[in-house]
């Protein structure tokens, strides 16, 4: 059996967090197994779905490198196939027109409500009704078996029973003739030959009516998971008050697609205590049926750690790719000296987002406009004018711009100075970089360049005359 997997989002917002995890458990599993993943998009939402939605879901999967083998397919164009599914179940009296009217319907549910009955539709048309009129409207009911139970060997949970008498006869098609949710997931899911069903606990009261739908068009049902939900540290269900919920969200804030991947295989799955792995692991290592039961919590905390890990062990010119996009959004052209993999290399150990390392990497690009006041206060000072004075007649006459001479040129005046490195190295940092966390000075000043450096000594030794007492 070729294992064939699906996610299928509906269109009425962006990609979540949830929904990634649950796409990624989906595609783990089919690329584990050598099978097929399939994108299939549940549109039939006519008023919700929109095609921003749509492309904000494609956006999403593209980021997070969740290739699909096929699609994506779009519900709407199947309305036909339903249509063609719906006529073989009344044709095979496995379902039935009601003509119930929503009066009857609603004094039916008042009824049972009141008599403490759980709410359920009574089969009033079950055996057989004549239409009221010729042309009245009518659904499509599932002639749903009376007795029995449903049993779903769920791959997470494990056997989940359901009772035949406890689920009503659902509607399949409405007044209108388009389907319901259930009866076109069972289509896609049957023709598309879906063998695992990986999705939110939440679809869980769902799976014994779809296992009798398919049961009922002759189809063998598919396994199924169902994924526990995700919660925030509070304990509270994910929501945009624990922070970004929207996978593109995370990409603006600065979490490699790795990392982000990384964190969400680990969000309810774990392999010993394996804290960081590559793709390639994920897929040799994962197995659904280790998937917790339980809910997870979300620990922004534990992905900014993580992410860190990604910036200071991967391929450097891999992070800058992904840094000059962030360093553009300051306005920042990253093209010109100095050379952006070198930068990633000086800073990336400072920083937990792409975020944070554009926003400390922007003074070798561009002039910062003022110094930090905290810095400045301790560095330039009366004292500092002798050795940047100093500093700026020895790097202008570097023969040639490399760490070994900026070096020299260094220890050459703390030499003639007479003084503690310190002295030197202090205002000369807080002045070529304005107080901005950097690396070993000698690297700092060969990344920003020579006039960069003497222009911002200039500014220092201005900043010394206006400020020093």
């Amino acid at each position: 059996m070729t294992v064939r997997t699906r996610f299928a989002p509906s269109p009425t917002g962006f990609l979540h967090v949830g929904g990634a995890r649950t796409a990624l458990f989906s595609w783990l599993h089919a690329r584990k197994h050598g099978g097929q993943f399939v994108l299939r998009i549940e549109d039939t939402d006519l008023e919700r779905s929109t095609a921003e939605s749509v492309n904000a879901i494609l956006e999403g999967m593209t980021w997070l490198g969740l290739e699909y083998d096929e699609g994506p397919f779009y519900q709407t164009e199947r309305f036909d196939r339903y249509k063609e599914v719906i006529g073989e179940l009344l044709a095979s009296r496995q379902a039935y027109k009601c003509y119930c009217s929503r009066e009857r319907l609603d004094a039916l549910r008042e009824e049972q409500m009141a008599t403490k009955q759980k709410p359920r539709y009574d089969g009033h048309c079950r055996p057989g009704a004549t239409p009221p009129t010729p042309d009245a409207p009518f659904v499509v009911r599932l002639r749903n078996p009376l007795e029995g139970e449903v049993v779903v060997e769920d791959q997470i949970r494990g056997r989940v029973v359901f009772r035949n008498e406890e689920l009503d006869d659902l509607i399949l098609a409405r007044s209108d003739g388009s389907p319901t949710y259930n009866l076109s997931v069972v289509v896609d899911d049957a023709d598309m030959k879906i063998t695992h069903v990986i999705r939110g606990e939440d679809h869980l009261n769902n799976t014994p009516r779809q296992i009798n739908i398919l049961r009922a068009m002759g189809v063998e049902p598919p396994l199924y998971a169902h994924v526990p939900m995700i919660h925030g540290d509070d304990g509270a269900k994910l929501s945009k008050r624990h922070g970004a919920v929207s996978v593109m969200e995370y990409r603006d804030q600065g979490y490699m697609p790795e990392a982000l991947l990384n964190y969400l295989a680990r969000l309810g799955w774990s392999h010993g205590d394996q804290e960081i792995f590559s793709v390639d692991e994920m897929i040799q290592l994962f197995d659904i049926a280790e998937v917790n039961k339980s809910a997870s919590c979300f620990n922004t905390s534990k992905l900014d750690w993580l992410n860190q890990q990604y910036l200071m062990n991967s391929d450097p010119a891999h992070v800058a790719r992904y840094l000059s996009v962030h360093l553009g959004r300051l306005g920042i052209d990253p093209a010109p000296a100095p050379d952006l993999v070198d930068v990633v290399m000086a800073q990336r150990e400072r920083a937990h987002t792409l975020v944070e390392l554009a926003e400390i990497s922007a003074f070798y690009y561009r002039d910062f406009d003022s110094f930090n006041e905290k810095a400045a206060a301790k560095a330039l000072k009366a004292a500092a004018v002798e050795p940047l004075t100093h500093m700026k007649q020895a790097l202008a006459a570097l023969p040639d711009w490399s760490r070994e001479r900026i070096h020299a040129a260094m220890e050459q005046v703390v030499a003639e100075l007479g003084v503690g490195f310190g002295k030197v190295g202090m205002p000369l940092r807080v002045a070529v970089t304005g107080g901005a966390p950097s690396p070993d000075l000698d690297l700092t000043l060969w990344l920003v360049g020579r006039e960069a450096c003497l222009r911002r000594i200039d500014k220092a030794l201005d900043y010394i005359g206006q400020h020093a007492s």
